[in-house]
């Protein structure tokens, strides 16, 4: 699964766009630099219901923004994403 498409699964499960997500964390105050994943993955289980797996991709970007390696970028396997740069914004918003 592309981490793109993780995020598009968060939002089907939540009803909340990865940009929400971290306008919450502001909120709360897990989007500080010393805030430990751990703290933001319990937020995300006990609030929404989301496992490790989604709430990681969720902490990348509260803490990194929407810029990802390019490792997968265009590549052909399960993991491929479009773009270096995850679309934030929901994905009835998407361009």
């Amino acid at each position: 699964m592309s981490f793109q498409a993780y995020l598009d699964n968060i939002e089907a499960k939540t009803g909340l766009t990865p940009r929400q997500f971290i306008a919450l964390a502001h909120e709360r105050g897990l989007d500080e630099p010393s805030t430990k994943a751990g703290a933001i993955v319990e937020w995300l289980k006990e609030d929404y219901g989301l496992g490790r797996g989604h709430a990681m991709a969720l902490v990348h970007v509260i803490k990194n923004g929407p810029k990802i390696g390019d490792k997968h970028v265009g590549a052909s396997g399960p993991h491929r994403d479009e773009s270096d740069t995850l679309w934030l914004d929901g994905v009835a918003n998407r361009p």
